[in-house]
């Protein structure tokens, strides 16, 4: 086995064997609860330069297919497990899942008690770090150093290495019902998927589009994708929401696109301990008191308290939803102008799908709008 080390930015080091390529990746450590859709996690945008660690203790049981990507790579910066899969089972499995990380560059590392660095994630909060792998990993003090001098998630804008270079079309499944504009500011492929199933005709585009863009395809509505870094960087995509809150284009936005639309309407955000990462998290409506299990991944939240109203540019506001771990905003919806969102992930793969009649939703707005 060869040697690898995960280095925090507080000192700790975890030591363990090399997963994935050899080499040395930086970003910011994070854990994810998910115990399956490990390839849907290391495809996701959102997590572009992060290091992932897996709560669950096996991954790669189920190897890796060609179906279940979530956009054209992986984005982690890093990953860690504790006991990978030595041979996959899955009858779509096309390689394991080492040779997919070792085909893509990803520095991983293996055999460290995942269990341990949770409740020290859970006690510090996300941090800095890095994974360094290889016959040399030179002293503890060289590699904290090279933590140290690296970027912070805090003011980080990401967006713009995640989106599209350039738009293209999703067609709508049977009859086009309505046309919608997708901005991209880290968009997973089940989303406009998931809107071409209801008759939807998904054009996605990419951050830096203008409301000239959208109005050019003569759209029914806007939707505002999920995406990674800290929201307080995006002036453009905050810019070009209020210009469509202020057309009253029917709006939806997810994870990214929640904090978004919370900062076009006027609330800040702030950079949360260590985020909500997983396919099992709570949420509640507060206008019905109904519980929906989430997939969440997000490190920024909204201001505010739950079912808090308040006065905004356009009108009053609600915010709509929380989680009860922790009493985090997980919504908005404005309740004069035809927009809403949510800080979680309704085109959820592999899973939870309690959330995805919030399409259905989107769809009853467009129709309301015509």
């Amino acid at each position: 086995m060869t040697n690898a080390a995960l280095v925090l930015e507080d000192g700790r080091v975890f030591r363990g064997d090399a997963y994935g390529a050899i080499g040395a990746s930086l970003g910011e450590v994070v854990f994810s609860t998910g115990m399956t859709g490990y390839q849907e996690t290391l495809t996701d945008p959102s997590y572009h330069r992060q290091i992932v660690v897996q709560t669950a203790p096996q991954i790669g049981n189920t190897g890796w297919n060609d179906e279940d990507d979530e956009s054209r790579r992986i984005w982690v910066a890093g990953y860690v497990v504790r006991d990978p899969s030595r041979v996959p089972s899955n009858w779509r499995s096309k390689r394991p899942l080492d040779d997919e990380l070792v085909g893509q560059g990803i520095v991983g590392i293996s055999g460290i008690d995942t269990r341990m660095l949770t409740r020290h994630l859970r006690e510090r909060g996300a941090m800095r770090a890095g994974v360094f792998s290889g016959d040399d990993l030179g002293s503890t003090e060289e590699m904290l150093a090279r933590v140290l001098a690296g970027p912070e998630m805090t003011g980080a804008d990401l967006a713009g290495d995640v989106t599209t270079p350039e738009s293209y079309v999703v067609e709508a499944v049977g009859e086009r019902r309505f046309r919608v504009a997708a901005i991209d500011l880290g968009i997973k492929s089940n989303t406009p998927r998931m809107m071409a199933a209801r008759g939807i005709e998904v054009h996605v585009l990419p951050v830096s589009a203008t409301f000239d863009d959208i109005a050019s395809i003569g759209v029914d509505g806007v939707f505002l994708s999920n995406g990674p870094g800290d929201p307080a960087t995006q002036a453009h995509a905050v810019g070009l929401t209020r210009d469509v809150l202020d057309r009253r284009v029917p709006l939806f936005g997810i994870c990214f696109g929640n904090q978004i639309l919370g900062r076009a309407l006027g609330r800040d955000t702030y950079k949360m301990r260590y985020g909500h990462r997983g396919i099992n998290i709570p949420v509640i409506d507060v206008a019905t008191g109904k519980v929906a299990i989430t997939a969440q991944n997000h490190g920024f939240a909204l201001e505010g308290e739950p079912g808090e109203e308040f006065a905004s540019d356009f009108g009053r506001v609600l915010l709509s939803h929380y989680c009860p771990n922790d009493g985090t905003v997980e919504g908005v919806r404005a309740l004069d102008v035809p927009a809403f969102s949510v800080q979680y992930h309704p085109e959820a793969a592999a899973g939870p799908h309690d959330a995805a009649p919030l399409f259905d939703e989107f769809v009853n707005l467009m129709a309301e709008g015509r």
